[in-house]
């Protein structure tokens, strides 16, 4: 095994939190909790595979985070009442005597969301149609509705939202860290962009006040939850309705984003690209990890894209990622640690699993039990 795979799977530690390696399996949803969002058995099994298989950190698919606006998915889990909290607490336990932590991935879906028990339209920055269509593979059928442009007390009731949900996970369900989903075209990352937050007030305008709501509950669970785990946020420029979005003024968005971030006391930014070692911009130049690295140069920085190859996960680890997230390779190999440790090759993903409906199949939990 050479000098990078022998770093890549060495211990490291994100705020007190001690990861047996550097590799994480990241957030993906798979639609498979029960109607009222509480977690099911093929969800512990599903995610005890990866810790059975050697993952460092299991970060969870998308938690909603209150019985109002910020369900996205129907089937999708929460952690918006006590009940649903403490469904996950066998999960949490599970992983843990398996030697893996467990971060809590909080979301709220904003103008995306495409089944929500709790209301019949969704909230955003503003009144925009969200580009393409509603994801079939997560029950979702044409265009998304054109949300409602959220209010003042309801922005208040989004950030209380991310604190309670986060007290629920550290204090009934027994995750080790908070990550804070500001990415792939949600809420938060809705007011991030220029062209879904139409806003005039505090909330709108530069990219130096639409990154202020992300501040914000960034700022907000940390006070609630931060001295117990670390407190982190997922970042990125493509959307899951947007793949191909990237910031208007590139670098310079990039400095003020994650350099806002890093003063607010995030204790680590997961940053996701579509391949995590490309240039962030079409001119060329630095990937967004090397970008974060460079403007929150004391902030752990978890990378996700494309890394299920060993030679890329190596490049992106050199260019400043601590911590290395999968998702499609760990879908096809929940055992990537062993196999990478043991020197076999991973096995091939294949795009059948997520259809045509990406909830979790059969076929994925009977692999971990006989590989």
């Amino acid at each position: 095994m050479n000098d990078s795979l022998n770093q890549i799977l060495s211990a490291t530690d994100i705020k007190g939190a001690k990861l047996r390696n550097r590799l994480a399996v990241a957030p993906m949803t798979r639609v498979s909790a029960t109607p009222e969002g509480a977690p099911t058995q093929a969800m512990h099994d599903y995610y005890l595979r990866f810790a059975r298989g050697g993952f460092g950190l299991v970060i969870t698919e998308g938690l909603y985070t209150d019985g109002a606006f910020s369900q996205g998915y129907l089937n999708q889990p929460g952690l918006a009442d006590d009940e649903q909290a403490r469904g996950w607490a066998p999960i949490t336990a599970a992983l843990h005597e398996q030697g893996a932590l467990a971060f809590a991935q909080l979301m709220h879906a904003g103008a995306l969301s495409q089944g929500n028990h709790f209301r019949s339209h969704g909230v955003a920055p503003s009144a925009v149609q969200p580009k393409g269509q509603q994801m079939t593979f997560y029950y979702g059928k044409g265009e998304y509705a054109v949300p409602h442009e959220i209010g003042e007390e309801e922005i208040a009731q989004v950030v209380q939202g991310f604190v309670d949900s986060a007290v629920r996970a550290v204090g009934i369900a027994g995750f080790d860290g908070i990550e804070i989903h500001g990415a792939n075209g949600y809420l938060l990352d809705q007011f991030l962009t220029a062209h879904t937050n139409l806003r005039a007030d505090r909330w709108g305008g530069p990219v130096e006040q639409r990154v202020s709501l992300l501040v914000e509950v960034l700022t907000a669970v940390k006070a609630a939850v931060g001295e117990q785990v670390p407190v982190g946020i997922r970042i990125s420029q493509g959307k899951v309705n947007d793949f191909t979005n990237k910031w208007p003024s590139g670098e310079h968005d990039a400095q003020a984003i994650f350099g806002a971030l890093a003063r607010a006391g995030a204790d680590f930014i997961h940053v996701t690209e579509f391949e995590a070692w490309q240039p962030a911009f079409t001119d060329g130049g630095d990937s967004l990890v090397a970008l974060a690295r460079k403007h929150a140069p004391g902030v752990s920085i978890i990378a996700n894209g494309g890394l299920h190859d060993a030679r890329r996960a190596s490049q992106v680890r050199a260019a400043g990622a601590d911590v290395l997230a999968l998702g499609r390779g760990a879908l096809a190999n929940p055992d990537m640690p062993e196999l990478w440790q043991r020197g076999l090759a991973p096995r091939v993903f294949d795009s059948g699993i997520l259809g045509p409906i990406a909830d979790i199949k059969e076929s994925e939990l009977a692999l971990a039990a006989t590989d």
